[in-house]
């Protein structure tokens, strides 16, 4: 092989070891208790990572065959990924910039506000038909129950760092002055018109708060945690395709030239 080509199937080689970890990744998501009920975000991550795997097969195949209609096949399809990455990295960042999460004074977890996120991550996700199979995925799974496992005393469950589901899913706003007698347990609420919700919670394991507004607002939560961390790794990808990108235009124009000139 050319040298040219030599630089292409190397680069594609190593673009092609580096998108089994996006691949992994995405699988991961997807098998974490707290993504169970939600099976929206970890598949395009591993959409992407294919996606990057065939590309860099396609370059190194192309390069070590010296396919030059293959190369220019590769080429055309790195830049188009490119577009839709960073396309991507927008809206995933207009659509969760927005946070409903807010402080409570006397605990350590926050809670969390329906509103407070962006329309189109509350009409995606908790419209009737979707939040009705989330609802009863989180009432049948342990995101609640393991709190109770747990043991926590009121002082220690103040404490914790609970997540966005558990803060929004397993327990009454503190606003309505409910009293602790274990995290998934609460009576006696001192001021139950101080929120909509208030009126919601039901001490049933299979009901607690599922139909609050705040148990929206923690999968949202979530959610938009988890797409934060997702937006890492698109940019890292979006990144090293540029980094490709070039070097195998530059090192494929090389190789166009030396050939032309035989």
């Amino acid at each position: 092989m050319a040298v040219s080509n030599n630089i292409i199937a190397t680069i594609n080689f190593i673009a092609l070891i580096c998108s089994i970890p996006i691949i992994f990744t995405g699988i991961w998501l997807a098998s974490k208790p707290d993504n169970h009920c939600i099976r929206s975000l970890p598949w395009p991550i591993v959409f992407i990572g294919v996606l990057f795997l065939v590309l860099a097969l396609t370059g190194f195949i192309g390069a070590y065959c010296n396919q030059q209609g293959l190369l220019a096949f590769y080429l055309f399809c790195n830049a188009a990924l490119i577009v839709t990455g960073i396309i991507l990295l927008i809206l995933a960042y207009i659509v969760t910039h927005p946070s409903g999460a807010y402080s409570v004074p006397g605990r350590e977890y926050d809670e969390y506000r329906y509103m407070g996120y962006s329309e189109w991550l509350r009409d995606h996700i908790t419209d009737p038909e979707n939040w009705g199979s989330i609802k009863a995925c989180l009432a049948s799974s342990s995101v609640c129950k393991k709190m109770v496992w747990d043991s926590y005393t009121a002082p220690q469950f103040f404490a914790s760092r609970i997540s966005s589901l558990q803060s929004g899913c397993c327990k009454p706003p503190t606003v309505c002055g409910y009293q602790y007698v274990n995290p998934i347990t609460w009576i006696s609420p001192t001021n139950p018109m101080g929120d909509v919700d208030c009126i919601l919670w039901n001490n049933d394991p299979n009901q607690l708060c599922y139909n609050c507004d705040s148990c929206k607002a923690g999968v949202l939560g979530n959610l938009r945690k988890e797409w934060k961390e997702a937006n890492i790794i698109l940019i890292i990808a979006v990144v090293a395709l540029i980094c490709l990108y070039f070097i195998a235009f530059n090192a494929y124009k090389n190789m166009h030239k030396t050939q032309s000139k035989k």
